[in-house]
């Protein structure tokens, strides 16, 4: 693609006890005669941590260094002085985050990029799950996958499957299974790669999953290495407890419509699988609290029925009085314990569902969470779950985990309701309450978490820990839980030279597998802990997992990986970072706010053709917006990794208010230009900006920029340029960059910078003029009060797409978008980001909203045009 030819793509892991480690490499090179950009794209589980990546260009290798962040943020910082800077990781969907960087590469030149992740696996449902996102975007010589399995216990249940396997592929998805050894293998051929005989896409698109569980004789499994030792525990013979379980469901009117359809068809589903010995409620919070039962009742067939003609009357309505709808399924809950209402050996839980935040009766979230806590007193766990990207998802965590329960978020699609029915499932069969490892004190150190409070069938207990002696070689574990009918009880112990023997295939095996699986499980924890600490204890917390991630040169959420490149070439350096789950969106305008920054510098200190990162770089700016083309909007959504966009089609002449700020008092106007002679075969005319001008009336200043001149007017006094022009002018409340031919960089004071870019066509060109781009950067340095049709997208905004379904053209889909209370038809189309490549600009997916932003924008369109420029 683009005279680069992927030579080759192999990834390899090994899996050891659970602990996996995945090594994909891939090969590349420039066909052309100039220099291109190789990008090295790929897909890993959330759940990884990076521990290694790297590149060799003709034989010299560039290296990933894993820092402190703020160590790696002054790295990076120190490269973009040099004029680099690329974001390298970010969320790319349920279960994945994506590694991208790109690399300029000479003519003929090769290069091996490197990326080295490492995850333990967990059981769901009775099996391990190793989740490979297969799409190498073009045909590849040499494609490989091969996943190596070793298991002291043995191996039993081994599947493979691939989303995108056909028939014709179904052959050479290979897997063998033997003892304690497994292994899965794929090696298609060029040709077997094809979508057809003469396609040149590549038909590798999709999910490779591979499962497997092991032989279980004993209850619990215990392995000593090196001074290390990991304790899995999970019985199989035991029968289920009873339980009593609390759905407080949100019905305010943001559930309204698809939602709560979705909401009621997976309550159905549910109660189809409710045991008779359960005990179970519903209560529904809006404005108002409403119960279905006084108290919990047992799961009779016909309780079930009549919960199945009120699951089927919930509608939605309101407002959302979160925390009167939990207290009230907390005081039912506490109630049945107390009055003997439900089995003395039970397993309770409450699981509550909203989309918003709560703005009825008490709304702190600090304060719910701390009524929440002295309430439940750790006497049963609470699960959250967030539906969709309207929930402060950082308060419902915290609460989750300091009620010894989960957060988990219900992606908004058309399965959303098998999402809510997965996450009952995977709590819907408890074995034990109250499960404790015991493990001698005086032997170990640093253990990892060693009480449960409940263990649910098909999952599985891991403890880690270290010994005080690392030349001791055996270990006795006493291990209680709370069954059915009576307490479990029993001790295990293991050696060295037991499990030494158990590990005799060593090409199997990654030495130190132990140790790292135990580092990986302890940084988890901590992080997880971090949540919901606060003051000393969070710092010590943090302070702990951050010398571990240093120490076993993993990427978390407290380090980064800076990249850096051959200086030559235009490249640029990058930081990868660890994306977490969704914080909201003050977080999120924090954690970016530093990288608006940084592309200013970029500008200033060193004029690259690549003027910034792509829109697919990870950590492109928050909010960031631009106008640019005939005239396209894009406007970015990083809570929803998308992008929105539309057009404005007006007459040559008129002028367009972007951006308005009275408190900066910074106002943005463009007067768009047409072509040279009209169109006759368009019913719409092609339009352009020809003319901008940004003014900031606090300073009196004024920048009138045309695809010719630039001139900067500062009172009565006027300086003029030209696009020939390279300069660097400074004045109070001005830095003016134009690098020659290419753009323009502006801070006014102490509100936002923009770009502006030049785009020049052919002098002789029968129809098109040139024409100027804007694209704002820290827009964050604007008040709450900007407007126009640029400036009302600096602050937040959030949108939900339904029924996505096929349109007129069969490569763009069209759909139902919600947004701002109205619904519109949109098509998931692209336009052109020109910042990088000023002449053919990068494609950017994004779902295109028809008629001028009509229901998007503010207002129509039409209440945008100004009279004059200034």
């Amino acid at each position: 693609v683009n005279d680069i030819e992927i030579c080759s793509m192999k990834i390899e892991s090994k899996i050891t006890s659970r602990f996996a480690r995945n090594v994909i490499t891939s090969e590349a090179i420039n066909r052309g005669n100039v220099h291109k950009e190789v990008v090295f794209d790929v897909e890993l589980p959330k759940t990884a941590f990076i521990t290694n990546f790297s590149m060799t260009i003709d034989g010299v290798t560039y290296s990933g260094n894993i820092k402190e962040k703020e160590v790696a943020k002054k790295q990076y910082e120190k490269a973009v002085s040099q004029g680099q800077t690329a974001g390298l990781v970010k969320a790319s969907g349920r279960k994945t985050e994506r590694f991208s960087v790109s690399v300029n590469i000479a003519a003929a030149s090769k290069v091996i990029f490197e990326l080295t992740y490492e995850e333990l696996l967990k059981r769901h449902f009775g099996k391990y799950e190793m989740f490979i996102k297969v799409k190498p975007k073009q045909l590849v010589r040499i494609f490989e996958i091969e996943v190596d399995i070793f298991e002291p216990q043995g191996i039993s249940d081994l599947e493979a499957e691939g989303t995108f396997i056909t028939n014709d592929l179904q052959d050479i998805l290979k897997k063998t299974s033997s003892g304690k050894k497994g292994s899965v293998s794929f090696r298609p051929t060029l040709d077997q790669q094809r979508m057809c005989a003469s396609c040149s896409q590549s038909v590798l698109d999709g999910d490779l999953i591979v499962k497997y569980d092991v032989k279980r004789t004993t209850p619990d499994n215990l392995q000593i290495v090196n001074g290390y030792f990991v304790h899995f525990f999970a019985p199989t013979n035991l029968p289920n407890l009873s339980k009593n379980v609390i759905f407080v469901i949100d019905t305010s009117g943001s559930m309204s419509g698809r939602e709560i359809q979705q909401t009621r068809e997976a309550l159905l589903k549910i109660l189809d699988d409710i045991k008779h010995e359960d005990y179970f409620n519903f209560i529904l919070f809006g404005s108002e609290v409403h119960t279905w039962k006084e108290t919990l009742i047992k799961a009779t067939p016909e309780n079930l029925d009549e919960a199945r003609n009120f699951v089927r009357s919930i509608i939605a309505d309101g407002m959302t009085n979160l925390h009167g709808g939990l207290m009230r399924g907390i005081e039912m809950l506490n109630a049945a314990h107390e009055e003997n209402l439900v089995p003395k050996r039970s397993a309770s839980i409450i699981i509550m569902l909203t989309d918003g935040q709560p703005n009825v009766g008490v709304s702190n979230t600090e304060e719910i969470q701390t009524l929440v806590k002295k309430a439940i007193g750790g006497k049963y766990p609470l699960y959250n779950l967030g539906f969709g990207y309207g929930v402060d998802y950082n308060f419902l965590e915290k609460m989750a985990l300091e009620n010894k329960g989960l957060a988990r978020r219900i992606y908004p699609d058309s399965d959303s309701a098998l999402q809510l029915q997965g996450f009952y499932d995977e709590v819907s069969r408890p074995m034990l309450t109250d499960v404790e490892l015991n493990y001698p004190e005086n032997e170990i150190s640093d253990l990892t978490k060693n009480y449960f409070k409940h263990f649910y069938d098909g999952s599985e207990i891991v403890v880690a820990g270290r010994f005080t002696d690392q030349n001791q070689n055996s270990l006795t574990v006493d291990v209680k839980g709370e069954g059915p009918d009576d307490a479990l009880s029993f001790t295990t112990h293991q050696d060295a030279e037991r499990t030494a023997k158990a590990f005799e295939e060593q090409q199997y095996i990654f030495g130190d597998y132990i140790e790292r699986l135990w580092a990986y499980l302890t940084i988890e924890q901590l992080l997880e802990k971090r949540i919901a600490a606060t003051g000393e204890e969070k710092e010590n917390l943090t302070a702990e997992a951050l010398d571990l991630s240093l120490k076993y040169n993993f990427v978390t959420p407290l380090t980064s990986m800076v990249v850096t490149k051959p200086e030559d070439l235009e490249n640029q350096a990058g930081i990868a970072d660890k994306p977490t789950e969704g914080r909201g969106v003050f977080t999120c305008v924090n954690k970016y706010f530093i990288l608006m920054l940084v592309f200013l510098t970029i500008f200033v200190l060193q004029f690259p053709a690549a003027v910034a990162p792509s829109y697919t770089s990870a950590l492109s700016p928050t909010w960031y917006t631009s106008v640019d083309g005939d005239p396209h909007f894009i406007i970015s959504v990083p809570q929803k990794e998308d992008a929105i966009c539309f057009n404005i089609n007006e007459n040559p002449g008129a002028v367009l208010n972007l951006i308005k700020d009275p408190v900066t008092g910074i106002t943005v106007n463009g007067e768009l230009i047409g072509d040279k002679k009209a169109n006759n075969d368009s019913k719409i005319q092609n339009t352009y900006f020809g003319k901008l001008g940004i003014t900031n009336k606090h300073l009196n200043l004024r920048l009138t920029v045309t695809p010719e001149k630039i001139t900067v007017q500062n009172g009565a006094e006027k300086t003029g340029f030209t696009w020939l022009d390279s300069v660097t002018l400074q004045q109070e409340g001005l830095t003016l960059i134009i690098n020659r031919k290419k753009n323009l960089v502006l801070s006014m004071g102490s509100g936002a910078s923009f770009v502006i870019v030049l785009h020049q066509v052919w002098k002789k060109h029968p129809l098109h003029q040139d024409f100027l781009g804007l694209y704002t950067l820290d827009s964050g340095k604007l008040s709450k009060q900007t407007h126009g049709l640029l400036g009302q997208f600096f602050h937040p905004i959030d949108f939900t797409i339904l029924e996505i379904h096929p349109g007129s053209d069969p490569k763009k889909p069209d759909a139902t978008m919600i947004v701002k209370n109205n619904e519109l038809t949109v098509t998931r189309g692209w336009q052109k980001d020109y910042r990088k490549d000023p002449k053919n600009g990068t494609d950017i997916p994004c779902w295109f909203v028809h008629n001028n932003g009509a229901g998007l924008i503010d207002g129509v369109h039409t209440d945008y045009i100004v009279s004059s420029l200034f």
